[in-house]
């Protein structure tokens, strides 16, 4: 019984210890973890969205608590003032989920581009989303506060052939940008002042 209650105390303090070193590990590799997704998955999708800012969006960014998300918004400067703010939203394609950079203008809340970050999809088929150039222009220039919707649901979206699923997933993610920039829209406001 006494060899059981030390190997207990001996597991648990090497528990304890293991725990703890990845826990520090983590958190000492957030920032270089947040960093390089901002330079290699989200800055392409900012950078084509925020295309001819005179500024850098991927710099000019500020964090927004939305319920138990933290949200980050890239402010896009132009004409000399911030006209345009981007945000990642993500929604269920035929893969898993569909990661989608929206821009949004903040002079007449329309679309001011969408880019796919992140997904599963079939290689060919709705991988398309991120690298087809025509269909992801569709979206610019959309009302944002209004449903966003391929033309096979009443939209008018044209679905990139053979990946339906692919196509309403981006349409649902620029939706839920609409819904979050309108709930959100005086923290966005205040928090793109000191960008003027």
């Amino acid at each position: 019984m006494n060899e059981m209650a030390k190997m207990v105390v001996v597991m648990t303090v090497l528990t304890v210890v293991s725990g703890g070193l990845l826990a520090a590990i983590r958190n000492g590799t957030l920032e270089r973890i947040e960093n390089q997704q901002l330079q290699f998955v989200k800055g392409p999708a900012i950078k084509e969205i925020m295309k001819g800012a005179s500024n850098d969006p991927i710099k000019d960014r500020f964090k927004i608590k939305d319920g138990e998300v933290e949200r980050s918004i890239f402010v896009g400067k132009f004409n000399g003032k911030p006209e345009v703010v981007a945000f990642e939203t993500f929604a269920k394609g035929f893969g898993g989920p569909v990661g989608v950079m929206v821009g949004i203008n903040l002079t007449n809340d329309t679309l001011a581009g969408v880019a796919v970050t992140t997904h599963s999809e079939t290689p060919g088929m709705g991988a398309r989303a991120k690298t087809d150039p025509t269909f992801v222009a569709q979206f610019k220039g959309k009302p944002a506060l209004k449903p966003i919707k391929v033309t096979k649901d009443g939209g008018q979206i044209t679905a990139l052939s053979g990946a339906t699923i692919t196509s309403r997933a981006v349409c649902l993610a620029a939706t839920k940008a609409g819904e979050i920039f309108k709930r959100l829209k005086p923290e966005i406001e205040k928090g793109i002042q000191k960008f003027n």
